[in-house]
């Protein structure tokens, strides 16, 4: 360390406003709600670095804060109690930095708060310095909690603030490095700047692609290693359409509540066992739900079925896939016993697309993530839904997509687009990490968020997911063109006669209780499931419920190395509140 430097003390001030929401749960909503409302927050407070030379050699690169939060949903003035300023640590991102801003703080009217602000420093788009320096994303919790775990945490407002070019300048003028005498120090001034300089330089100078690394596989694809203490068994059936799909009980006692398991597309079965963390099959089973089934549909990637360009679209799905499996699965466990529904993204949209026009019946309950019925994505996701499957099919003549076309020997079309894809993805060295971006979302990552995911997950992502042809994308596009509701992809087509042009016409008259969930941080289907529950809330209120959780994206939701903790309870506690419905 610098003897020069310690005990230099950094301080400055900083005024942040904005606007945030007591009703939204993800920062868009939370600002573009509490700007309608006139509900500003600001956020006064001063930053102090006490010792510069431990500062910028310890990993966190923290300080203090003190000052005030002034929010009149929040009652009004809210002093801080204590702070903490974290200026660019590293993250679980290669090429992402934050500005962390924590305090906790008590109401005027004597109610506890956290208030936990991040500016997200990575360069997602051409000129976004000023932007991700400036723009503060807020959460506010009721109670002092742990702010590292803020899936556990009661929401109260959320929102966003930011710095405007005239509070940046007063920032500026008001920063002051004193030494131990209380002098100025010019050398600490300098070294403070060199620092923050050279962090920006890290995340929006010029990178090299990541080097191509060969992960060690240390799980067998496809295996089952990661439930213990059940009967598992195989039961493969097929499709009026005639496609061979595969169910997988695993059983440990007889139950009157039994739960079906539905994968996303280009996932299967294998994100619901997973063996490097307690996993959502596994955790079911020790809650006292004995028996458990998970559905292979022709997403999956088990199967051939997305390898080809197909004309298969969610309407098949609706139709043919889940009908087929649950009368499979009512064979084998009888027609009274009560069946519950946990489903994530594409399975999501076809279960539900399937409720609601009646091609399944009696299912007790459904536990639904990140979209279901009213699909939105980012405009990113938006562009490539319109252009790409053209661009595919017509002039790339690309068959499918592959997370895994990176590590292919010998030269292709596809290893080229993989390629392509490193090049702008600088967040980690895992290239199928990049494809699923490209593939899926916007975002570095788009599919989750990489504190979220175990390092074994992140090296096995080829195994977990699959290719797929683009034709699906062709159906999420129509339904986001059409008012962001599930339509039918072909109404004038006799295969699909049975099935409602709109699967939303009939919702009220749909008794099936949904537990809608999603990340706060998706960045592949957005706030649908936040959308979709405020539609059906005006046709049935109180006969749906919704959570959202803080930290977490669209994937890490059921793949997350921590989701036992954060996640799954809530999810169990659902199902306990339909097991004697």
């Amino acid at each position: 360390m610098s003897n020069d430097l310690h005990g230099v003390r950094i301080e400055f001030a900083e005024v942040m406003t904005g606007y945030v929401s007591a009703e939204a749960t993800i920062f868009t909503d939370g600002y573009e709600d509490g700007e309608k409302a006139g509900h500003k927050l600001a956020l006064h407070v001063t930053v102090r670095i006490a010792d510069l030379d431990a500062f910028l050699h310890t990993p966190d690169h923290a300080g203090t804060l003190t000052g005030h939060v002034d929010c009149a949903l929040l009652g009004g003035i809210c002093p801080v109690q204590s702070g903490t300023f974290r200026l660019m640590p590293n993250t679980a991102d290669r090429d992402r930095k934050v500005m962390y801003y924590q305090v906790y703080c008590t109401t005027p009217q004597g109610e506890a708060v956290t208030f936990v602000g991040e500016k997200q420093v990575q360069h997602n788009a051409p000129l976004d310095m000023w932007h991700d320096t400036t723009t503060l994303f807020v959460n506010v919790f009721r109670g002092h909690v742990d702010p590292a775990k803020p899936a556990l945490a009661d929401l109260w407002v959320t929102g966003i603030i930011s710095l405007g070019l005239g509070d940046f300048m007063q920032v500026l003028r008001g920063l002051r490095a004193t030494d131990a005498k209380g002098n100025t120090s010019l050398k600490g001034l300098i070294a403070f700047g060199e620092f923050f300089a050279g962090k920006l330089w890290d995340v929006y100078g010029p990178h090299l692609p990541p080097a191509l690394n060969q992960p060690h596989r240390r799980y067998a694809k496809f295996t089952t290693e990661g439930v213990t203490g059940a009967a598992i068994s195989m039961h493969p059936f097929s499709t009026a359409d005639g496609l061979g799909l595969t169910l997988t009980r695993f059983r440990r006692a007889s139950s009157d509540d039994v739960v079906l398991v539905i994968h996303g597309l280009t996932n299967s079965t294998d994100m619901f066992i997973m063996p490097e963390h307690r996993n959502l099959v596994q955790h079911l089973l020790d809650e006292g739900f004995g028996d458990v089934w998970t559905l292979d549909w022709r997403g999956s990637n088990r199967f051939p079925y997305n390898l080809v360009r197909s004309s298969y679209n969610f309407d098949d799905v609706a139709l043919f896939d889940h009908p087929a499996a649950i009368s499979e699965l009512r064979r084998h466990i009888g027609p009274n016993r009560r069946l519950h529904v946990i489903a994530h993204c594409v399975g999501s949209i076809t279960i539900a697309m399937a409720v609601f026009a009646r091609t399944v019946q009696g299912i007790t309950s459904m536990v639904l993530n990140s979209v279901s019925l009213t699909p939105h994505v980012p405009a990113w996701s938006e562009i490539k839904l319109r252009f790409g499957p053209w661009v595919s099919d017509y002039l790339l003549g690309v068959e499918y997509f592959n997370p895994s076309w990176r590590r292919q020997p010998a030269w292709s079309i596809g290893k080229i687009i993989a390629m392509a894809a490193d090049l702008v993805h600088g967040e980690c060295d895992s290239p199928e990490c990049h494809m699923l971006s490209f593939m899926w979302g916007s975002g570095r990552p788009a599919v989750f968020n990489h504190a979220n995911i175990a390092p074994e997950t992140h090296e096995r992502l080829g195994d977990l997911f699959g290719g797929t042809a683009v034709h699906y994308y062709r159906h999420v596009f129509k339904m986001v063109r059409s008012g962001h509701t599930a339509v039918k992809y072909d109404p004038g087509n006799p295969r699909y006669a049975a099935l409602p042009d709109d699967y939303l016409k009939n919702a009220a008259d749909i008794k099936t209780p949904i537990f809608f969930v999603q990340g706060q941080d998706n960045h592949v289907f957005a706030d649908s499931n936040i959308r979709c529950h405020e539609r059906l809330e005006k046709l049935v209120p109180g006969r749906h419920k919704l959570h959202v959780f803080a930290g977490y994206g669209h994937q890490d939701v059921f793949m997350g190395k921590n989701v036992a903790v954060d996640i799954f309870p809530h999810i169990v506690g659902f199902l306990r509140e339909h097991a004697h419905a």
